[in-house]
């Protein structure tokens, strides 16, 4: 994969989290096979740099929610990680969950 390419996709990436032109349909969708070594691998990143301070907590949310991608048991796209981080970013803003 391209930079270029890279670029493209995290631009639609983008439009989808924000409502934008979803270039995105059932026919040009990327697959993400699963794949238990990812789901490892990025599970181990998160767990190594999760700590005390929020950012490294948020880093950990972020890598874990990715490998749900990879991960067969979980049910998810790219659209619905670049919501859920967001989310994440929107609530550490706010200073945490009011409820």
């Amino acid at each position: 994969m391209t930079d270029e390419d890279d670029r493209s996709t995290l631009e639609d990436e983008r439009r989808s989290a924000t409502g934008g032109d979803d270039r995105s349909s059932p026919t040009n969708e990327k697959q993400f096979e699963p794949d238990c070594e990812r789901v490892e691998t990025l599970r181990a990143i998160g767990d190594d740099v999760r700590g005390d301070s929020s950012e490294r907590k948020q880093l950990a949310n972020i890598l874990y929610r990715t490998s749900d991608l990879y991960d067969p048991d979980e049910e998810t796209s790219p659209e619905e990680i670049v919501r859920n981080v967001k989310f994440i970013l929107e609530v550490t803003e706010r200073g945490g969950l009011e409820r």
